[in-house]
């Protein structure tokens, strides 16, 4: 979990007139929302052994947070049948690794106190739609949000900030309205980019 001074005291830190000009919080799901490292390791070696590959804890920590054709390139597979397959198998045996996923309570609770008192909230993922939704709704945090953004909803994966710009033109929300919760350095990059406050968490 988050600890809570390393985000929330950064949070209430910020000038008070310009708390109250936000409008929107978007957060990234995998290592800021939910420590989801070791769910999706699991279900990756899961993946990597059925097609005749290894895949070690080390190797997919320094890959973690890019898409999946860039963890790919990252791991070297070129093949685009063993990566279907890769991807396939993955999605199809992550569920089943969710007794792995740790939710980051604290943030979760932040952000579901901002909707209650009128506060618009979205996620803004990389990671596929199905996976991304099967594991919400794992949490029960599905109806917590106004907007669900993943990998495939955009064209440029982060650090382009195409994904909060997104979410934002959608929510009908200016950058200066707009809080984003990020822990990877190209996470971080994104919303820097998308001219928003930002706030780094670390799991």
């Amino acid at each position: 979990m988050a600890r809570p001074r390393n985000w929330l005291t950064t949070a209430m830190s910020i000038n008070e007139d310009r708390i109250m000009e936000i409008k929107l919080i978007i957060t990234d799901f995998d290592g800021t929302l939910v420590n989801t490292f070791q769910a999706n390791y699991h279900a990756y070696r899961e993946a990597f052994a059925q097609v005749g590959l290894s895949l070690d804890e080390q190797q997919y920590r320094e890959c973690y947070g890019l898409r999946f054709d860039g963890f790919m390139d990252k791991v070297g597979i070129r093949d685009d049948e063993v990566r279907k397959r890769i991807r396939a198998i993955k999605g199809e045996c992550y569920p089943d690794h969710f007794h792995l996923l740790q939710v980051n309570q604290s943030l979760l609770d932040f952000i579901r106190m901002f909707r209650r008192c009128g506060g618009k909230t979205a996620v803004a993922s990389t990671a596929r739609g199905k996976n991304l939704n099967n594991a919400l709704t794992h949490i029960g945090a599905t109806g917590d949000f106004d907007l669900i953004l993943a990998g495939e909803d955009v064209k440029q994966g982060k650090p382009s900030p195409e994904i909060y710009e997104t979410v934002m033109s959608r929510m009908g929300v200016s950058p200066g309205e707009t809080l984003i919760f990020e822990d990877s350095p190209v996470g971080l990059q994104a919303a820097m980019a998308a001219g928003a406050h930002y706030i780094k968490i670390t799991l």
